[in-house]
């Protein structure tokens, strides 16, 4: 367990990856108590979510383990670290597909026969019909459906990152940008969004390009136009909340046509 003290206080656990902290997430998190907390079994491959972004979408605390370091553990040794972890632990909360242990070989009642309190499932979370993954969700996103994968979370998908210097064509020939790096996370397909732009916990909308551009110098950007007026400081950091795909990328003949375009996309964006 990384990042934290062993702690006394911990009476209910729900353990899990939790990539994307979706419906079927919360669902386990609604099982835990006022002292309650998240055990997050990080495998640094979290793409949705990574690492303590997690934190943002529950209000229990956070607990990682590195699954490098406990992956060879026999389901008992798990088991047995947990209960040491957290003395005070009397409820663990799991999906029916939770696996543990080398080779993931424990499972749910593996777990209860070895844990000495009691042990919650969940069962796994439909919605409008259709079963809430990560896996699921990642391929929505992939396909540009954001609008289809935001209805599974139960949130807008957003991605933090770091604004970079562009090229400066914007402000001078189409549209004011802000330009980002994301990462780790996970990008929709290339196109254009309609999208919100958070900086320093104030989120507008906004009308974003990610891909590659054609019609200037091919290298591949992540650039928001922010709608209304531009923020008065200097921007750093920003996240974006994909909201809807607008249309694919293209190359266009002129800066004057691809500006023209823009112009479209933001009506499109203003009006739903």
């Amino acid at each position: 367990m990384s990042g934290f003290t062993v702690t006394s206080t911990v009476e209910s656990i729900a353990l899990g990856h939790f990539d994307g902290m979706h419906r079927g997430h919360q669902a386990l998190f609604a099982r835990l108590g006022e002292r309650g907390a998240v055990g997050v079994v990080e495998h640094y491959r979290a793409t949705l979510t990574p690492h303590i972004y997690r934190a943002r979408y529950v209000d229990a605390p956070l607990f990682f383990y590195d699954l490098d370091a406990i992956r060879q553990l026999a389901p008992e040794a798990f088991v047995r670290r947990l209960e040491r972890d957290f003395p005070a632990l009397r409820t663990v909360v799991v999906g029916s597909d939770f696996r543990f242990g080398s080779q993931r070989s424990g499972d749910v009642e593996h777990l209860r026969e070895l844990f000495g309190g009691s042990v919650e499932e969940v069962e796994e979370v439909l919605w409008e019909g259709r079963p809430v993954h990560t896996r699921f969700i990642r391929r929505m996103i992939e396909s540009g459906d954001v609008a289809q994968a935001n209805r599974m979370l139960g949130h807008p998908y957003e991605t933090w990152g770091r604004v970079v210097a562009g090229q400066g064509i914007g402000a001078r020939e189409l549209v004011p940008t802000l330009n980002a790096l994301f990462g780790r996370f996970l990008l929709p397909k290339a196109g254009v969004y309609k999208t919100q732009t958070c900086v320093a916990g104030v989120c507008r909308d906004s009308v974003t390009f990610l891909g590659h551009r054609h019609t200037a110098d091919g290298a591949f950007a992540v650039e928001t136009h922010l709608l209304g007026e531009a923020p008065a400081e200097p921007v750093r950091e920003l996240s974006i909340r994909w909201l809807r795909f607008i249309r694919q990328n293209r190359r266009f003949e002129s800066f004057a046509e691809l500006k023209a375009q823009i112009e479209r996309d933001i009506e499109v964006a203003r009006e739903g």
